[in-house]
């Protein structure tokens, strides 16, 4: 008999009832440190007082009234972003699923009022993932995404990650867009070379192309720059985020140059809850400690000591890593064991990460993670491929 809940999660049987900072607690009494953040969500943890604070102000006073009306919390935002990107204009949604569907819509729309319709197709690499709408499937088209859901969406065009060769080929006179991540994260955290993505944008301007980035997953602080393709010192035309912009209350965003929104103009796209205050408050209250200079130099620096003490984990269990990976406190480990018993193991550790695509294990803390807990993350991982060691002599 089908549960109550759709059966479509892979569910590992922990529930949690409480969460502080960096830890999860359960009813039974376990504590566990998360390296997962709710797959990069919980970029202040959990249950962080201002993000309280901004939650519990908001829900005393407003919770909904649509974009029928002026909203302050959405607008504030928005100025926030646009401040601290290259964007000059910013539209909300409730998940990164949106707002890939927003992106494709927009860029498509800029070539239509350009007088170029033709220009539809949209460019996209091996190993991502946007998402799981109808849109976002067709543009990865993996049988694992698409299998059994009927004629995908046409438009999308797929080449291999970083095979530069093959993206020239095959863009043509009907090509209005690249969309890529600078660090994937489902595809197993591949990142991205800084000059790739130099190289990149500098194409797009030289074909007369739309580059559209998605920071999902690795935006809002992850890698240590708020967003991660500063780092290559270029900018996007149309770029999406979500995950960690709420920190852990759903909350999405586009955002994007004027002249690629310019084709988005009024009823060419709506959402009833996006940019609601509930969820606005909470993004600005993220962005207020996120954005800061000094925030992000202390994620450097928690980056450098957590893949400092992950270097050392591969070099002591050879047998069960082969090489630590990413940007930021968005880090992989490729595994010679299955992935998913290394995730186990660490469940047995009472530690967490979150499995991935090519035999990953991604570690996505919270960006406010102590040194102390980081120590404890090495120690409880250590353990886990200790025990995996003893299973596979």
């Amino acid at each position: 008999m089908i549960s109550s809940v759709l059966p479509t999660y892979n569910r590992a049987p922990l529930q949690f009832n409480k969460g502080e900072g960096s830890w999860l607690y359960t009813e039974d009494g376990r504590r566990l440190l998360d390296l997962g953040s709710g797959i990069a969500v919980n970029v202040l943890g959990h249950a962080h007082p201002a993000l309280v604070a901004a939650l519990t102000h908001q829900a005393q006073n407003l919770w909904h009234v649509s974009n029928l009306y002026d909203i302050p919390q959405q607008q504030a935002l928005a100025d926030k972003l646009v401040d601290h990107s290259f964007a000059d204009t910013v539209f909300f949604t409730n998940s990164g699923t949106e707002a890939c569907e927003l992106a494709v819509k927009m860029a498509r729309k800029y070539w239509h009022d350009k007088g170029q319709p033709e220009k539809t197709d949209i460019i996209t690499f091996g190993g991502a993932f946007h998402g799981r709408s109808s849109a976002a499937i067709a543009a990865v088209n993996t049988p694992k995404m698409v299998e059994g859901f009927g004629p995908l969406l046409p438009g999308f065009a797929q080449v291999p990650w970083r095979d530069w060769e093959a993206l020239n080929e095959t863009i043509t006179e009907t090509t209005g867009a690249i969309m890529i991540e600078p660090v994937q994260g489902e595809g197993g955290i591949n990142a991205l070379p800084d000059a790739e993505l130099k190289a990149l944008r500098a194409l797009c301007d030289d074909k007369g192309i739309l580059l559209v980035l998605d920071e999902v997953q690795c935006g809002v602080g992850r890698t240590g720059k708020l967003f991660a393709h500063e780092w290559a010192g270029i900018t996007p035309d149309i770029m999406m985020v979500a995950k960690g912009i709420g920190g852990g209350f759903p909350l999405g965003a586009v955002l994007a140059t004027e002249e690629a929104a310019s084709g988005m103009v009024a009823g060419t796209h709506g959402s009833t809850y996006g940019g609601n205050p509930l969820g606005c408050a909470v993004g600005k209250a993220v962005l207020d400690i996120v954005a800061e200079p000094a925030f992000l130099d202390e994620v450097n620096a928690k980056a450098g000591l957590l893949r400092q003490k992950l270097e050392g984990l591969v070099a002591s269990h050879p047998d069960i890593f082969e090489e630590v990976r990413g940007s930021g406190l968005m880090l992989g480990l490729r595994c010679k064991v299955p992935a998913g018993d290394v995730v186990q193991a660490g469940y047995d550790q009472d530690v967490i990460t979150v499995p991935a695509a090519d035999n990953v294990i991604r570690l996505l803390p919270a960006l406010n993670i102590t040194s102390e807990d980081i120590d404890a993350a090495f120690a409880r991982l250590d353990a886990a491929a200790t025990s995996l060691e003893t299973e596979h002599a």
